[in-house]
């Protein structure tokens, strides 16, 4: 991905970049030189940003006690 840079030296980080880092208006961000010369670009909170399954967790509700999961078990309805 190419973006360009502006007379203020700004430049867009791509929307799938921002995504993937989980990168919204406000956030803080670094820039690391690595040991090849490239330059990486992170969250400077360290947060990873939650996975698209990790967003799907949580609780369904009241579900069945052991005792009613046993009698469907058992055929005792």
């Amino acid at each position: 991905m190419a973006t360009t840079v502006t007379a203020k030296g700004q430049v867009t980080i791509p929307r799938r970049v921002r995504d993937m880092l989980g990168i919204v208006p406000g956030s803080k961000v670094d820039f690391h030189r690595a040991a090849d010369g490239s330059v990486v670009l992170t969250r400077a909170d360290k947060k990873r940003p939650a996975s698209r399954f990790e967003k799907l967790r949580g609780h369904a509700g009241e579900g069945l006690d052991t005792e009613a999961i046993m009698a469907l078990t058992r055929g005792n309805t």
